[in-house]
């Protein structure tokens, strides 16, 4: 029986998350991942072809992880409401929980190299986006909401101002507030509301 990798794919991308919330995405380098985990810089080559493959999985990896519990929780109730509200907490208590990551997200793809992302890394890129847009267009309509007016709004509710209340925070380096996802929550619920 084959021994299993002293260093798995999941330990390394742990290690390169942490190391983008530290210093962004310039620290995240083949050798400084390497290191962080003890490994021989080998144990990355073997996994990835170069450090734009590792940055793309970092990126892609943690957006997600993010997205499957976003999707979850917008689906969670036959109400729209209740479902936008629920997303709108998850943002927050996600990135409550997985404050490495959440940190991580306040950079772009772009500064993941996205422009010189493989066409498969591309790929899985594009389809978390348009199944994002599809979700909130669904929303929109699941509330009565037709138009670009209305479709912005929502946006604004479900994914905007919930992670505007996260990226005050990460950015200033303090704590998320107790009653976050409940002003989050409140607030997207207005909006929705209001639609």
């Amino acid at each position: 029986m084959a021994r299993p990798p002293r260093f798995d794919t999941s330990k390394l991308l742990d290690a390169a998350v942490r190391l983008a919330a530290e210093s962004g995405p310039s620290g995240v380098t083949m050798s400084a991942v390497a290191a962080a985990v003890g490994a021989p810089s080998g144990s990355l080559y073997h996994r990835f072809t170069g450090r734009t493959a590792l940055l793309a999985e970092v990126w892609l990896r943690t957006v997600e992880g993010f997205q499957e519990g976003y999707f979850e929780a917008l689906e969670s109730s036959d109400d729209p409401r209740t479902g936008g509200r629920a997303a709108a907490r998850h943002i927050v208590a996600w990135s409550r929980a997985h404050p490495a990551e959440a940190a991580l997200l306040l950079y772009g793809a772009g500064e993941f190299g996205r422009e010189d992302w493989s066409d498969e890394h591309l790929l899985r890129a594009e389809e978390g986006n348009i199944r994002v847009r599809a979700a909130v267009a669904a929303l929109a309509g699941a509330l009565g909401v037709h138009g670009r007016p209305g479709l912005d709004r929502v946006t604004l509710a479900v994914i905007d101002l919930p992670l505007s209340v996260v990226r005050r925070h990460l950015r200033g380096g303090t704590p998320l507030p107790e009653y976050a996802e409940d002003m989050a929550e409140e607030c997207t619920d207005a909006l929705l509301a209001g639609g």
